[in-house]
């Protein structure tokens, strides 16, 4: 490798990592490996482990969450159709490993934790803007965010045209 790394390219191939092989895979040696530099660059940019492995948390919570609701408020008239389609169609391999990840790890399981309440509160707010009542809103939104959190863990894939008819009568439901 020729240029200079950055902590955003650490963290890119972290993720990466993440996704493919399990929060096991984010050290500085295989990363570093993987990447065609010393270790030593990794420690340039991160204090230690904890301090690389927070970025990839707050990464994640950028990406998983807050891109995701920007280009579906910025992109749709049909915010939550449109967040349906995003979120079901996605690959969901990173969401899995950090699940995973989770379960192994306080910081992980409070990462998991902040950004399924962000979620949830963004889903309440789009039902809400379709007119449900507050409590009916909370309820719906716990339960679509449910449904996601089941079809993401499963891992099973869906035909697109499949997924689709899922997608519209899970918009039905939640918006009856």
């Amino acid at each position: 490798m020729t240029e200079q790394l950055t902590a955003d390219d650490w963290i890119k191939e972290g993720l990466k990592a993440l996704a493919k092989n399990g929060f096991t895979a984010l050290k500085a040696d295989p990363l570093a490996k993987a990447m065609g530099v010393s270790r030593g660059s990794f420690y340039w940019h991160f204090a230690d482990l904890g301090a690389f492995h927070a970025a990839i948390l707050k990464r994640w919570r950028d990406i998983a969450a807050e891109q995701i609701i920007a280009d579906v408020e910025a992109t749709s008239d049909e915010p939550l159709k449109a967040l349906l389609r995003r979120s079901f169609g996605a690959r969901l391999d990173l969401e899995r490993a950090v699940r995973n990840w989770a379960a192994f790890d306080a910081a992980a399981q409070g990462a998991v934790r902040a950004i399924d309440r962000r979620r949830i509160d963004y889903i309440e707010t789009l039902l809400a803007t379709r007119g449900l009542a507050p409590a009916t809103a909370q309820a719906r939104a716990q339960v679509l965010y449910w449904t996601f959190l089941g079809f993401a863990l499963s891992g099973a894939p869906v035909p697109a045209a499949r997924l689709q008819g899922l997608l519209d009568e899970i918009l039905t439901m939640v918006s009856a």
